[in-house]
This record gives C-alpha cells, sequence and structure tokens, in this order.
C-alpha cells in the first residue's frame, strides 16, 4: 500500500508569527494616547454626524475611506450645502495638503516594506506620523510590522469610536463644546515623550521656531502648511549634521 508522504510544517511559521506577536506588543503601547483621544473626538464626529441627521454608516464609510478628523468634520457641512464638487475638492486639498510633507518624510522608512507600503501611506494621520516618524524601535522588532500594527490600531480606534458616536448619538446629549483640545493636549504628550527622550533638541528647536514663526507672518488659519515647508526644508538642509549628532550613519 503506497504511502502519502507526510508534509512537515514550515519551520520559519512559528518564528514568523513571534515576530509579528512581538511587533503588537510593541506597537501598542505607544498608541494609547491615541486610543484617549480618539476615543473623544471619535465619538463627537459620530454624534455630530447624527445630530445633522445622518445615520451611523455615514460616519462609519467616512472614516475608513477619509480617515482624516479635520476633513471629516468640514465633510458634514459640504453634505449639507449645495452640490458643489469642485470647492469640495479644493477645500478637501487645502485640509490634507500637510499629509504630501509626511509622506515626504516617510520616504526613507517605508523602503523596502512591500505589500505593507500602500497601507502604510493610505492610513497615515497626523498621530501615526507622529510616532512612525519619532519612534526608536527596539533591536529585534520589525520595522515594517510595527509601523503596520501602529497605523492599523490607530485607524482601528478612529472608526470604531466615530461609529459608536453615530449609533450612540440618539441617546447622548451633552455639551462638546472643548473636546477638540483633546487632539491638541495629545500632540503635546508626543512631543514632551519625545523631548525627554532625546538628549539632544535641535529638531525639536527647529519645528518649535518655524511654528512661531509661521503663526507671525501667516496668522492662526494659515501657518499650517509653510510651518510644514520650513521645517522639512530645515532638517533636509541639516540632516547629515542631525544624524552625526546623534549617532546615526548617513546613507
Amino acid at each position: 500500500m503506497a504511502q502519502h508522504p507526510v508534509i512537515a510544517p514550515s519551520a520559519g511559521a512559528p518564528g514568523r508569527g513571534r515576530m509579528i506577536r512581538a511587533a503588537f506588543r510593541c506597537a501598542f503601547p505607544y498608541t494609547i494616547p491615541i486610543f484617549a483621544g480618539f476615543w473623544f473626538l471619535g465619538m463627537t464626529y459620530g454624534i455630530y454626524m447624527n445630530v445633522s441627521g445622518f445615520s451611523f454608516w455615514y460616519p462609519l464609510l467616512m472614516s475608513l475611506t477619509i480617515f482624516g478628523g479635520s476633513l471629516e468634520f468640514v465633510a458634514v457641512s459640504m453634505l449639507l450645502a449645495p452640490y458643489a464638487p469642485v470647492q469640495c475638492f479644493l477645500m478637501a486639498l487645502m485640509i490634507q495638503a500637510r499629509h504630501l510633507f509626511y509622506g515626504i518624510a516617510m520616504l526613507d522608512k517605508f523602503k523596502r516594506l512591500g505589500w505593507k507600503k500602500p497601507y502604510l501611506i493610505y492610513g497615515m494621520c497626523d498621530e501615526t506620523f507622529s510616532i512612525n516618524c519619532s519612534a526608536e524601535i527596539p533591536e529585534g522588532i520589525d520595522r515594517g510590522w510595527f509601523y503596520f500594527f501602529v497605523t492599523l490600531l490607530n485607524q482601528f480606534y478612529w472608526v470604531a469610536s466615530a461609529t459608536l458616536g453615530g449609533v450612540l448619538g440618539s441617546f447622548i446629549h451633552f455639551n462638546t463644546e472643548g473636546l477638540d483640545f483633546v487632539m491638541t493636549a495629545m500632540f503635546v504628550v508626543i512631543f514632551l515623550e519625545q523631548w525627554l527622550k532625546e538628549k539632544h533638541h535641535a529638531s525639536e528647536w527647529i519645528g518649535l521656531a518655524a511654528s512661531v514663526g509661521c503663526l507671525l507672518l501667516f496668522g492662526a488659519d494659515n501657518f499650517l502648511v509653510p510651518t510644514m515647508i520650513c521645517i522639512l526644508a530645515a532638517l533636509t538642509a541639516l540632516r547629515r549634521p542631525l544624524e552625526k549628532e546623534r549617532g546615526v550613519t548617513a546613507p
């Protein structure tokens, strides 16, 4: 009687599973402040959609596809306004223009990440960029999976909270004034963590100087994009000195 050959499981499968789990455990603590901020702000957005007359499907699908908090809030008024596709496109482009600079800053970090790269580009938001750009990934943790789980967890927090707000909006009534400050507080925490973690603070001083200077020159409504341009130009010009200061060998 012929015996069928026994196919042994791949030797690399258990090791790959451990690698993925290790990357998840490393990435999750970085996203806890984002979870706290997104939980309040995402629910506020869902409730706002509900009281504006939209079913919970709207915040669910918009948070999945747009995944940009500022634009999603503005999109509510766009949906209620007369049909103006060109104006909506230009408004969306203006609000999300900062993502162009996020993408440029992550070019090197996203190299050779295979199938993960398209999702990392799609799922990049302000908070995800802040973590993935500044996090010091421990030795032995896969960089691609770390970026992937930070991105996935942050998107899950936003989609889940926005959807829950849309569902509960009919039953919950409270004053949401001031909740948008949660986002500002969250960025302050990320900045302080970065400041305490690094011995040299050249990049932080560049960011502060560019922000204050552009705020004074362009005003509160128009300073964000010029600030990103100034920061990108300064960090590009000073890349090698900064890497040398931190003990990083430039490619």
